[in-house]
């Protein structure tokens, strides 16, 4: 599996913007998608959005045209750019990565087979 570091995590207020990154190594990182995924206490993982090989992405209804996926493989990197934050955008943040194969791009936690340790993200009103 890919080791995946995520940072860029914080507190911000409303209205405010934020970006994430997740930093991989141990493998090739343009072999993976890159899956981002939210979590609050007593409730399941959500999807927030995801990127392809090739650099296609998919989002959540809840942060389509807040939030953008990026990626630079020679970096190794990937990013979640998030803007106009809301309250309800407060969460642990995930980067999460896995080779596929799938028929289209990965929605589910269960899709993904690597995870960083996660990055508070705090919006305040």
């Amino acid at each position: 599996h890919v080791q995946l570091v995520e940072s860029g995590g914080g507190l911000v207020q409303a209205g405010g913007s934020l970006r994430l990154s997740c930093a991989a190594s141990g493998r090739t990182f343009s072999d993976y998608a890159m899956g981002w995924f939210r979590q609050v206490p007593g409730k399941e993982r959500e999807f927030v959005g995801a990127i392809s090989r090739a650099g296609s992405s998919i989002y959540a209804d809840s942060v389509q045209g807040r939030f953008a996926i990026s990626r630079d493989n020679a970096k190794n990197t990937g990013y979640l750019q998030m803007s106009n934050l809301k309250p309800g955008d407060t969460a642990v943040y995930y980067c999460a990565a896995d080779q596929g194969p799938w028929a289209g791009l990965p929605r589910s936690p269960s899709d993904f087979g690597s995870w960083g340790q996660g990055t508070q993200v705090t919006v305040s009103s």
